[in-house]
């Protein structure tokens, strides 16, 4: 089978649309049938309808302490963006690769199946492996489960590079999250008679106003030693958007909206969730004592670990000598990296590609953050050598 070059494989990635909401087994076949042709082992998760998997590569001896490339297939929707080529070819203009899915982060993803291969055909003292997973942009959600049939199919790794787009710069901590949708169920009456029903709006405004108190709580404490390094140095709660009621003068029936969370390393995620759900739990409490149809349901719809800098890491260590950084950063928004840390890996997040660029119309990844990350890869295999 022809070897493919970086390049070529970012074509064939890019030209499946491989959006959340869409299957992405036509590019998880095309995959793991060039990998396997190239000699490199491969496994699959399904998720629960099988309409997706994740895929887990093996190049190299088979033993413990492999390096594991980590990136995910699926990217966001195109629908309502103008742009200028087909997002799904990679059209190449005035020095950038432009297509869906070039920075976030299928570049990444081509030049790690790129070096898989090579490793499989150099021949390599310490393996190195592939975990691709599906669903990141709905939350990380696909990771864990990943990570979990890993452990079962292939020797454990030790460090996890995770190539979200960075500009080539080691990333070594960044923020964890959580998000609650909230539905106020309330009784409609006419709003004349205000006392005898209850409006889910008016309710909801309750939470709401916790939201914004927890916030002036969070905020006038003295930030800790890792959450002083981020920008913003505190966590944060927010909400996005609202919905509910069916006229003026109607008490709101239904009230929705999303409370996320977004908490630094060293700060306790649990403790502020956990505050919330109680605060919930009171409003509901006191809501179906005024009305029994009334009252409050939260549903968790993403969990996702902060990674946390860690004490001589591996990763870190082995990314810094690859990119010649001495330098070390933390960013604000999420990523797959804590997930791994979780599961006992040393975890970094190095990538090509600005994350600006990420879910833009017109997106695109420089050629130059493409070769600085196949130089990388060429570095990584001598390492690996």
């Amino acid at each position: 089978m022809t070897v493919l070059t970086p390049r070529q494989i970012l074509d064939h990635l890019v030209s499946f649309p491989t959006v959340s909401r869409c299957s992405n087994l036509a590019l998880v076949d095309w995959l793991e049938g060039y990998l396997t042709g190239q000699g490199v082992k491969c496994f699959r998760h399904w998720n629960e309808d099988r309409q997706k998997a994740a895929l887990i590569g093996h190049a190299g001896p088979w033993v413990e302490g492999a390096v594991v490339l980590s990136g995910h297939s699926d990217v966001v929707p195109v629908d309502g963006q103008a742009w200028a080529s087909d997002p799904w070819v990679v059209e190449e203009r005035e020095g950038r690769l432009y297509g869906r899915g070039t920075c976030d982060m299928k570049g990444y993803v081509a030049l790690s199946v790129w070096a898989l291969v090579e490793a499989q055909r150099r021949g390599v003292a310490r393996p190195l492996q592939l975990a691709l997973s599906y669903d990141e942009e709905l939350g990380c959600t696909g990771a864990p489960p990943m990570i979990e049939t890993m452990q079962g199919v292939v020797p454990k790794g030790s460090a996890a590079l995770i190539g979200e787009p960075s500009r080539m710069k080691v990333i070594t901590g960044h923020k964890g999250g959580t998000g609650y949708a909230v539905h106020v169920k309330g009784y409609e009456v006419h709003s004349s008679l205000l006392p005898e029903g209850v409006s889910a709006i008016m309710e909801g405004a309750r939470l709401i106003q916790w939201v914004n108190d927890h916030n002036d709580e969070i905020q006038s404490r003295t930030p800790g030693a890792i959450g002083a390094r981020f920008h913003p140095p505190f966590t944060t709660l927010h909400i996005g958007r609202i919905q509910g009621g069916t006229a003026d003068n109607i008490t709101a029936g239904d009230c929705r909206f999303a409370v996320e969370m977004r908490c630094v390393p060293d700060d306790d995620i649990e403790a502020h969730a956990g505050a919330f759900r109680a605060a919930a739990e009171a409003l509901d409490k006191a809501l179906k004592a005024k009305r029994p149809e009334a009252g409050v349901h939260l549903d968790k719809f993403f969990d996702v670990s902060a990674l946390r800098p860690e004490v001589e890491g591996e990763a870190e260590a082995l990314a810094c000598a690859l990119t010649g950084e001495n330098a070390t950063g933390v960013v604000s928004y999420g990523t797959e990296a804590g997930q791994f840390q979780d599961a006992g890996y040393s975890a970094v997040v190095c990538g090509p590609g600005d994350i600006a660029q990420a879910h833009q119309p017109d997106e695109y990844l420089e050629v130059s953050e493409f070769q600085a990350g196949q130089r990388f890869m060429e570095r990584l295999l001598e390492r690996l050598a």
